[in-house]
């Protein structure tokens, strides 16, 4: 009988019907020769290093941005100070 799954050879007792045997499907190779494997995974290291660059590029910019925003708030908090602060419920009696 086939798994129709994953087209896997089962072979199931009729009594306890329980799986006694399973083969997995032979599956094709994906590499025909293996050169071909070996040039892809000389190309995933620089791959690798040019997703880590850009990350590292943008977090940079992400510390300046943030810097700048910050100043930005205090410039406005120091133009515009909020008065008094608001009276606490302890403060009232």
């Amino acid at each position: 009988m086939k798994c129709p799954c994953c087209e896997a050879e089962l072979r199931i007792d009729s009594e306890t019907r329980a799986v006694i045997t399973y083969k997995a499907p032979e599956r094709p190779r994906t590499l025909e020769n293996l050169e071909a494997g070996v040039e892809r995974l000389k190309g995933e290291a620089g791959r690798r290093e040019e997703a880590f660059q850009k990350s590292f590029a943008a977090e940079k910019m992400s510390s300046q941005v943030l810097s700048k925003k910050f100043d930005e708030l205090l410039k406005k908090a120091k133009e515009e100070p909020l008065g008094p602060p608001p009276k606490r419920d302890i403060d009232l009696d």
